[in-house]
């Protein structure tokens, strides 16, 4: 009897018990969405071409200020609450506006197409990873969505009466317009969407295609489309105007402004569920997405699938110790880094072609949206890491763009290149991830291109337009490629070719090829012709080879453009040199001279934690014996101050991923800080133990765990290290020497030793 109560009691014990925690449990997705971090608390799947999220930046009529402007390149806004419907294939954390359309909003009551009159203020909004819902205010819809990597499915639960769901195929965040919508049958419609001019590259175009099917046959369905007003001046205003309804014709649709409706007669708490499915070839292909990937209706089925995906991904990491809000950061920050490049291709394999019309096939994955000038400095180095089979195929993909088009991408955005920002950024991601062992793709075709765009001249270089002074000069003067001195980003743009050179001399030499690499590295000294002895930063110079005049090395923080640098001040860009640190350090003066100067930007706040130039700034301390203890610091200030389990939890743009990753690895307590060189420097990490549950295919000795206790919150500082069991005393540690150490141990202390000892 006794035994048998203490079976009963455990039993009862056990269903009461809390769950663990698991690592997609502490991901909020509304991390990121304000303070101009441009993320979304939309539902996705890991590198999922799908992704659906809240649009609330179209103000309305009665509310005009809800959109605000300072939020154009972002679907949603975490502070704005004017809801016109879902929009379907979203950016996260780019800073161009585009995508973002297909809005598929429920309304209830008379069919009003507006959406200036249609939108609704909401509120009970919930995310986590692959799922979003909310509540409408004005007409008490609940909506839900999810997604699978190529589809939606969304689910609105409606009061009786009449119900509406309008898909508006005109408005969303694109700057480019146009589209087509065709009734398949009362329960099916198809069409496409032109989407592109990314950053305001009028050539950068293409058309997403979608097919739409609702679970119930509606009482009614039409199209709409907005009619122009006519002016006084007897001419078409097209931004005002009245919206037609077509309600008895059935063939397709197109234009600007177009749209179309499904009318229910609903009971009360009745569910309709919609699903899209999309393609960037073709609206068969679009279809055979979405019932290749959804059989049928089963919004929960999809739901849990798109979270059982997120537990996978995000269990690559496991951390114990330190507090729920940063565990909390730190798994969004890596649901963050998971979300681009995304897979491009289909169910059966095809995808657009690379700035062609045609279309390839592959059996494996090619992906999109390389966001290349942002992730190559720590996003592609973290995939290296913890995903090397998506590592691998994003330098396939890259690989075989060249070969579709003859270039690697700067910025690619569904096959066609945006060229946004500056430098040669595909070098540094290859050949980072080559000389840390992921050599499973064509490294000679990537080879070729790479010298094609470190050696083609000016004239015939799509990469490197200004690259004739470059080679001939060691420099780029101002105005040799900017239309005026006021936009000149000459340093940026040759700094940038400085890192890829150097990479290249890397990469080069791991292939044997010794001259090329002898020449490429000494072409990566040359940043050292901005230096200014007078200023102690990296200046502009003028064709004449003499130095701007006037100047100041504060100009151009905030993102604004001084002459010479690009979204940053000579602060931001002076250290930039991270493949010659004690180079720079020389022509400083020395090592003194360099941590006092290197300090200076962090005790005056001319470090930028927003913007990439200077991202890697506060590991530099690491380079120099004595000064490490200011790496811990700056890195345990920075994270306290910049990252934080909030809707402004991050630092400025996300640059698809980039914050995150830089978050990512900090709370590690390590850091890739000079791409296309295989070492990390080392800070302390937040958590008292970190396991890495490496790929055995890449790594084959497995786990790398961290440990680092704490015994309070001022335990900042590393007093000694072990690594595989033997002792650390250096700051900074190959690739290969971490991964096949195994285990990192550190003993933490509240204080540093004096500088020196």
């Amino acid at each position: 009897m006794k035994s048998k109560l203490l079976c009963i009691g455990f039993a009862l014990l056990t269903s009461l018990s809390i769950k663990a925690q698991r690592a997609v449990d502490y991901v909020d997705p509304f991390i990121g969405t304000t303070n101009f971090s441009v993320c979304n608390p939309g539902a996705v799947c890991p590198d999922g071409m799908m992704s659906v999220c809240p649009f609330n930046v179209m103000g309305s009529d009665l509310n005009p200020n809800d959109k605000d402007a300072r939020w154009w390149s972002a679907p949603y806004e975490y502070h704005n609450k004017y809801f016109t419907g879902f929009a379907h294939v979203t950016l996260s954390g780019v800073g161009c506006p585009e995508m973002g359309t297909l809005l598929l909003m429920p309304t209830a009551g008379t069919l009003d197409v507006d959406y200036h009159h249609y939108g609704s203020t909401y509120k009970n909004e919930k995310a986590r990873p692959g799922y979003y819902s909310n509540v409408l205010d004005k007409y008490g819809i609940q909506c839900e969505v999810t997604s699978t990597l190529r589809s939606s499915i969304e689910r609105f639960t409606f009061p009786k009466g009449q119900g509406n769901i309008l898909l508006n195929i005109g408005d969303g965040l694109t700057n480019e317009v146009g589209g087509m919508v065709r009734k398949v049958s009362d329960t099916e419609i198809e069409g496409f969407r032109l989407l592109g001019t990314f950053c305001y590259n009028p050539q950068a175009v293409f058309p997403m295609y979608f097919v739409l099917k609702v679970n119930k046959k509606p009482v009614s369905t039409g199209y709409w489309k907005k009619q122009p007003a006519m002016t006084a001046e007897a001419e078409w205003d097209h931004d005002s105007g009245k919206y037609k309804l077509y309600t008895q014709y059935g063939k397709e649709m197109a234009g600007n402004e177009i749209g179309y409706y499904f009318t229910y007669d609903c009971q009360q708490d009745e569910q309709i569920e919609v699903k899209i499915g999309v393609s960037f070839v073709s609206i068969a292909n679009a279809r055979a997405n979405m019932d290749a990937e959804q059989e049928g209706f089963d919004f929960e089925k999809v739901c849990q699938q798109a979270h059982d995906r997120w537990e996978t991904a995000l269990d690559k990491v496991t951390v114990e110790g330190g507090t729920d809000a940063q565990k909390r950061i730190f798994y969004t920050a890596l649901y963050h880094a998971l979300l681009h490049p995304n897979i491009l291709q289909d169910v059966n394999g095809e995808y657009p072609k690379m700035e062609s019309d045609a279309i390839g096939k592959t059996s494996g994955n090619r992906y999109t949206v390389f966001s290349l000038w942002d992730t190559y400095r720590n996003l592609n180095p973290l995939l290296t890491l913890l995903y090397p089979e998506k590592q691998l195929d994003l330098m396939r993909s890259m690989t075989n763009m060249y070969k579709e088009w003859g270039w690697m991408p700067k910025w690619e955005l569904y096959g066609r290149e945006t060229w946004t920002m500056e430098g040669d950024p595909s070098i540094p991601v290859i050949a980072d991830a080559y000389l840390k062992g992921l050599r499973d793709f064509d490294v000679n075709t990537a080879y070729e291109a790479f010298l094609k765009s470190a050696t083609t001249p000016s004239k015939d270089n799509k990469m490197r337009p200004d690259i004739d002074p470059y080679i001939s000069k060691g420099y780029i003067p101002m105005g040799f490629y900017a239309a005026d001195m006021s936009g000149d980003n000459s340093v940026s743009h040759a700094l940038e070719y400085y890192i890829a050179d150097y990479a290249l001399s890397q990469l080069a030499s791991a292939l044997g090829k010794k001259a090329d690499a002898k020449k490429f590295y000494q072409r990566s000294l040359g940043y050292r012709n901005y230096y200014s002895k007078e200023y102690g930063v990296l200046r502009p110079r003028k064709k004449d080879g003499s130095f701007l005049t006037p100047f100041d090395p504060k100009d151009g923080a905030d993102f604004s453009n001084a002459p010479g640098f690009h979204e940053g001040s000579a602060w931001n860009y002076t250290f930039y040199a991270p493949h010659d640190i004690l180079g720079l350090a020389k022509l400083m003066g020395g090592k003194k001279a360099f941590v006092n100067r290197l300090q200076y930007l962090f005790d005056k706040n001319l470090y930028d934690p927003a913007n990439e130039p200077d991202i890697a700034d506060a590991y530099l301390f690491d380079y120099f014996k004595g000064e490490e203890w200011r790496t811990q610091k700056e890195v345990n200030r920075l994270l306290q101050k910049y990252y934080k389990a909030a809707p402004d939890g991050i630092p400025g743009n996300d640059d698809t991923g980039t914050m995150s990753a830089w978050a990512i690895f900090s709370m590690m307590g390590f850091y890739p800080d000079c791409p296309g060189s295989p070492y990390y420097s080392v800070t302390t990490p937040v958590f008292d133990k970190i396991t890495l549950h490496l790929n055995k295919k890449y790594y084959p000795h497995g786990d790398l765990v961290i440990e680092a206790p704490h015994r309070s919150t001022a335990d900042i500082y590393i007093k000694q290290m072990t690594l595989g069991g033997k002792p650390l005393n250096r700051f900074r540690i190959s690739h290969q020497e971490l991964i096949q150490g195994g285990l990192l141990k550190m003993e933490l202390s509240d204080r540093h030793e004096p500088s020196g000892k």
